[in-house]
């Protein structure tokens, strides 16, 4: 990742309302990386973004886990979450039609590492890990390439750390 831009403690309902702000300044095309290892966050901070793209706070929003892609029809055009826990080799990519989503489709990518050198140069990092308290994570925010002035402008309007 690229040096911070936002680095903070936040419990879920902080991190609702940071994915909500972030939510808030996607046009479409988008790639947002989510790093992080198991049960730091990822997935909490992917749903509570897809739902605010889709302006619906209850909207079921599954883990792709298992399916590795969930595609939803937003605002902004089509969003797609890829979970790439299990993915073995890049290769498998292609079978996710990942190269096709990235550029067309906001994309939230869990595990990004494993997509290696097809992720899109333009792009938003969110790394999150675990927190001294128990009910918050360690979150750091920049961005790559044009994203960088996304991940600026949410960070001035969140709030610097």
């Amino acid at each position: 990742m690229t040096k911070p831009l936002l680095q903070k403690s936040l419990t879920e309902s902080e991190m609702t309302m940071l994915a909500a702000a972030l939510a808030g300044l996607l046009v479409g095309g988008e790639c947002i990386a989510l790093h992080g290892e198991l049960g730091a966050g990822k997935t909490t901070f992917a749903r509570a973004l897809i739902r605010a793209l889709l302006k619906d706070p209850l909207h079921e929003v599954p883990s792709p886990t298992f399916s590795l892609r969930q595609d939803y029809s937003g605002r902004c055009g089509p969003i797609v979450h890829f979970d790439l826990y299990r993915l073995v080799v890049p290769e498998e990519l292609d079978e996710l039609d990942f190269d096709d989503a990235v550029g067309a489709a906001i994309t939230i990518i869990e595990w990004p590492e494993r997509a290696s050198d097809r992720l899109p140069l333009n792009r938003v990092e969110i790394a999150l890990s675990e927190s001294d308290a128990p009910d918050k994570r360690q979150i750091s925010l920049s961005g790559r390439g044009s994203a960088c002035e996304t991940a600026a402008c949410l960070a001035r309007n969140y709030g610097h750390p």
